[in-house]
């Protein structure tokens, strides 16, 4: 019986350019040259969803990485240099941000490593839960937004914030660009002085090390040198409570401001278009008359004498209408009305849970002993909590804007219905025909006010009044309000302007009365993102070089070959503290895996290892006995596990009909002798190829850990040792086989229980959710559910 057990196979439309799977779940994710991402399930290799590529993203994907709990999956776009964190459970994007550089790699960890202040930490970050409020759910009533709340509970948003053990998401790009992201949200480190493009990078789970491998090319036609180099972050290992204290304030923060920017959003949308039909009819009025005398004098007549010239007559009973009115005055309050709500319970609540937050990182600042060698700047920290403060000013003057406005327009309307009703002669109810001194005096002030003419308003709006004013607050522009509020007689602003001290006060928030609220809110999100940089630049300085080696040279040919992942790879051992590198080096036509082990710990006897290792006959009938024993190979590789290695290999004589290999490679059967492992004596001057003859090499056997590809030119793969599950990608990017790796197969017999399995599965939906894959794995209504057998191993591996 073959190894391994077959579980999926498709034909992809389009060439597939990086596969990830899923840590947690049976999901793997794909991107492809179209630029789309999907989430594919094991079973069937059934899809789940697929996100396509717009204009705001970006169309070339070059990295994925999957958030260690398995429920956020990043992806890189190098033409807009953005990264995207998208939900497992639906295709849209939760959160993005931009980069300096076109990313090539990513590698998302989680830290491992346990403490008793870490612990109390965990335990006691609900404190702001009990403190704050919970933020309402974002409506799912507007268009743009409903496309990204779309659930009832519409908490998305919160699921940014993950678990509370910190988890870091590293980046490498073009020029050395290397950056880590706390809880993939916020920048904790800019990494300098690493030369060349990333190929592969990994951070050590206890953070005291991160590993780089890059390509170095000296100009486009020359060969590119591949060079692995060791980085000492012991600063965020020293550190390490500090830095996930700080990192996941810096987290609230940034879910905060995505929060504000999108009640924003809404805010923007429940503002409607309708509002302006006012402001472009009397414009067109003023156009169109031949009286000299002024719009505002025309209504006052119309007030005070009950009797409208016939031009305004014409303007009210033709264009505006009495039905048109009514729905203008409907539509105003009803826009007016959800605006404030969004105000008082998202943008209040949001900026509020804000100031918590930043006051609390404040005080950290302010403990030196802890937080002054991670960057923590005090000042900063004060000028952002300003900010914010300036920022709830705004929001305050467009309640009271919206509120004027709503009292403003309700008498307005009311007087001119009842005008209106009885121009086109129509019954007045008597309800309505009441008008009190004070009701004519309120509409004389609001036409006093909004219906003077500005002709200077014509060159800047194309309209000559601004009747609506809480449009111009919502709008992302630069330019000042058309219609400020008024500040004259305040005996709060007279106070102040009196005073030398006050008027000087850091306690006070500056106020800007000529700006709209977007205007505040972006001077806000740049005073709170420079205030939050200084880590960043000052962890990043405190990363050095530990060792530089250069590996290997690779061939012009190779660019011309789509690649998927290139070697070498990288892999962190949880439980002792090594770094391993995998790649390989082309020897006559034959490519041996090299294993390159590097301890992190200096203190270890053994600091450098490697060991070049070939394949040697495992398939009796495909050559005789006295051919060469190195006949394989390798063409990807990638870790399963802490002791093995998964491989895609290939006779090095190529012939036709000759089937590719996938098998794993034990590294028990490898490092047979620990004391053998001895430390590698390498001349700095040459690359490690060039001292190949010197590297040990070991002709590994494989018995029964492997399986022949038929009918496939297989080329790439990737592996989790988790779920225990594989899929091998054809050559031509199109073709995937999907393995579930700790199963042999057991031919058609297995494949007609799967069948019926399957159909009693899709039968009887109800038995199979309450397994514990199902309840947590949201992808269950999208895709066939797996064998009953199948669904047992996936509860048992769930966390």
């Amino acid at each position: 019986m073959p190894a391994f057990r077959q579980v999926g196979e498709k034909q992809l439309p389009q060439e597939v350019v990086f596969m990830a799977w899923s840590p947690k779940r049976d999901l793997i994710a794909l991107a492809n040259r179209a630029g789309e991402v999907l989430l594919h399930r094991l079973a069937n290799f059934q899809r789940v969803w697929s996100l396509p590529p717009n204009e705001n993203t970006g169309k070339e994907v070059t990295a994925l990485a999957w958030r260690p709990d398995g429920k956020i999956l990043a992806f890189g776009l190098t033409d807009t240099k953005r990264i995207i964190l998208c939900d497992v459970e639906k295709p849209e994007s939760l959160h993005s941000f931009s980069v300096d550089s076109s990313i090539t790699y990513m590698h998302w960890m989680e830290v491992t490593e346990e403490s008793s202040v870490l612990t109390s930490f965990y335990n006691a970050e609900d404190e702001s839960n009990l403190l704050l409020p919970k933020l309402p759910a974002l409506p799912k009533n507007y268009s743009t937004t409903a496309k990204i709340f779309s659930e009832e509970k519409s908490d998305e948003i919160m699921k940014l914030l993950g678990d509370v053990r910190l988890n870091a998401l590293v980046l490498g790009g073009s020029s050395g660009f290397i950056e880590i992201y706390a809880y993939g949200m916020f920048k904790i480190a800019t990494v300098t002085g690493v030369a060349g493009s990333c190929r592969g990078l990994c951070l050590s789970s206890d953070l005291k090390s991160l590993s780089v491998i890059t390509e170095i090319r000296d100009s486009s036609d020359s060969e590119a040198e591949i060079t692995y180099f060791q980085l000492d972050t012991s600063l965020l290992s020293s550190y390490l409570p500090e830095v996930t204290r700080m990192a996941r304030k810096f987290t609230h923060i940034s879910t905060l401001l995505q929060y504000i920017k999108l009640s924003l959003t809404c805010m923007c949308e429940a503002w409607e278009e309708i509002l302006m039909q006012m402001d472009s009819r009397l414009t067109k009025f003023v156009q169109e008359k031949n009286t000299t005398t002024s719009v505002q004098d025309e209504f006052m007549q119309l007030l005070l004498w009950g009797k409208a010239s016939l031009e305004l007559q014409a303007l009210l009973m033709n264009q505006l209408t009495v039905k048109g009115l009514k729905k203008l005055g409907q539509s105003i309050e009803s826009s007016y009305s959800s605006i404030q709500k969004l105000v008082i319970s998202h943008l209040q609540s949001g900026s509020e849970a804000l100031l918590y937050h930043l006051s609390e990182l404040k005080g950290m600042a302010l403990w030196k002993q802890k937080y002054e060698s991670l960057g923590l700047d005090a000042s900063g920290i004060e000028e952002a909590i300003t900010a914010v403060g300036s920022f709830i000013l705004k929001a305050n003057e467009l309640l009271q804007v919206i509120d004027s406005s709503m009292k403003n327009f309700k008498a307005f309307f009311r007087w001119l219905y009842v005008a209106m009703l009885r121009m086109s002669e129509d019954h007045v109810l008597p309800e309505l025909n009441k008008m009190t001194q004070k009701d004519i005096t309120f509409v004389a002030d609001f036409l006093t006010e909004h219906f003077n003419e500005a002709p200077e308003l014509y060159n800047r709006k194309g309209k000559y009044f601004n009747v609506e004013r809480v449009g111009q607050y919502l709008k992302d522009e630069d330019d000042d309000l058309v219609s400020p509020p008024n500040t004259e007689g305040n005996q709060w602003f007279n106070f102040l302007k009196n005073s030398t001290h006050l008027k000087e006060s850091p306690l006070l928030f500056p106020y800007y009365p000529e700006k709209s609220l977007h205007f505040v809110k972006r001077q806000m999100e740049g005073v709170i993102d420079q205030c939050l940089q200084k880590p960043a630049d000052v962890i990043g300085k405190s990363v050095h070089q530990a060792v530089s080696m250069s590996l290997y040279k690779t061939s012009q040919s190779e660019d011309s070959t789509p690649q998927l992942f290139k070697l070498p790879f990288l892999w962190n051992d949880k439980t002792s503290n090594i770094h391993y590198v995998l790649f390989t080096i082309l020897e006559n036509s034959i490519s041996k895996i090299h294993i390159l082990r590097r301890h992190t710990d200096t203190s270890r006897s053994v600091s450098n290892g490697i060991l070049a290792v070939e394949f040697g006959n495992f398939l009796n009938s495909s050559v005789n006995e006295s051919s060469d024993s190195r006949c394989y190979s390798c063409l990807d590789a990638h870790f399963y596990d802490d002791e093995t290695v998964t491989v895609v290999l290939k006779e090095s004589v190529e012939q036709e009909g000759k089937e590719r290999v996938l098998a794993q490679l034990p590294l028990s059967s490898v490092y047979t002798d620990e004391d053998q492992d001895k430390e590698l004596i390498w001349d700095s001057t040459k690359r490690l190829d060039e001292q190949s003859g010197e590297i040990s090499t070991r002709t590994v056997f494989l018995e029964n850990q492997w399986r022949v590809l038929e009918n496939m030119k297989a080329q790439y793969v990737s592996v989790n040792g988790i779920r225990k599950v594989s899929c091998v990608l054809s050559s031509n990017l199109r073709h995937v086989r999907v393995f579930e790796m700790d199963v042999e197969d057991d031919g058609e017999v297995e494949e007609e229980e799967e069948e019926e399995t399957t159909q009693i599965a899709a039968g009887e939906p109800d038995e199979l959710n309450q397994s514990a894959d199902n309840q947590d794995n949201v992808c269950g209504a999208s895709a066939e559910e797996l064998p009953d057998e199948t669904e047992e191993h996936e509860s048992s591996l769930d966390p």
